[in-house]
């Protein structure tokens, strides 16, 4: 098992590693987007951020098999799903959640990936 923290994303804000590599398979822990107030900027940067530590783990969008999604208001799906649809091409298995809150006041979007290769 490897931690993965890549220099290009977010350092932790708790005790917890952005990534795990074991084996052929990679995990990544929720990724916020940060606190703008369009909901676009925030799916576009949550997605970066994903794709930071795939990226320092060897793998790419291409290999995530599964994703979870929260939200902190379902009326920003459209919005959100515009830009995950340009980020995960391959059309992972994913589950989205609208949640109260999230650990960052003003964060509206979270996404945790799973990737296989």
């Amino acid at each position: 098992m490897e931690h993965i923290t890549p220099a290009n994303g977010n350092p932790p804000i708790g005790p917890y590693t952005p990534g795990i590599k074991a084996g052929n398979m990679c995990f990544t822990s929720g990724q916020l987007g940060g606190t703008d107030p369009d909901i676009a900027v925030q799916a576009e940067n949550a997605c970066k951020n994903v794709g930071a530590i795939l990226e320092a783990a060897g793998f790419g969008f291409e290999d995530v098999v599964k994703t979870t999604c929260y939200l902190t208001d379902i009326k920003d799906f459209a919005a959100f799903n515009a830009v995950y649809a340009k980020f995960f091409v391959s059309k992972p298995a994913r589950s989205c959640f609208a949640v109260k809150e999230l650990p960052v006041a003003g964060a509206k979007i979270e996404i945790e990936a799973v990737a296989v290769k």
